[in-house]
């Protein structure tokens, strides 16, 4: 099962590498990671995305509050929460082809980022479906180049009435 897990922690040196020790030493691999600073200077917001069992990424996670940098932990899965991931693509744009481009990143609420004679860097954001869905979309294009960012993830606030 897939598993968002966002770690609130210290901005220390050797704190990530403490955190990815714990899976790495349990045999998971982490799909995605992404961490940066908050508000806080002092403290990070590390989201990573792993897939595995129920019972070991909840041994990982009560493993993690244990760790002395870290201040909070909490796996996605068990709330209700938005993800986002981005994509930089450099595509081929031919002049055949550029009208053809800017309606597929309009249709998929993107924008390009740079243009050359031959390309066009676009940027698009959203889940992983819908980065999948622009990657599938643009290689009959001609897709040159592709970097993703990792998985961020936010938990929804509470409705109120």
């Amino acid at each position: 099962m897939k598993h968002t897990i966002s770690v609130l922690l210290q901005n220390k040196p050797g704190v990530l590498s403490r955190v990815t020790g714990l899976f790495s030493g349990r045999g998971y691999n982490i799909e995605s990671l992404c961490v940066n600073k908050t508000l806080d200077p002092n403290v990070s917001c590390l989201t990573l995305v792993s897939y595995g069992a129920d019972q070991i990424i909840e041994q990982i996670t009560k493993q993690l509050h244990k760790l002395i940098d870290v201040i909070k932990v909490t796996d996605m899965a068990e709330t209700e929460y938005v993800e986002r991931e981005m994509v930089l693509i450099r595509i081929k744009a031919e002049a055949g082809t550029r009208a053809e481009v800017l309606r597929i990143i309009d249709i998929f609420r993107g924008k390009v980022v740079d243009v050359s004679s031959k390309s066009y860097a676009v940027e698009i954001t959203g889940d992983e479906e819908k980065i999948q869905a622009v990657i599938d979309i643009l290689k009959p294009i001609g897709i040159q180049e592709i970097v993703k960012t990792g998985t961020i993830a936010m938990a929804r606030a509470r409705k109120t009435l």
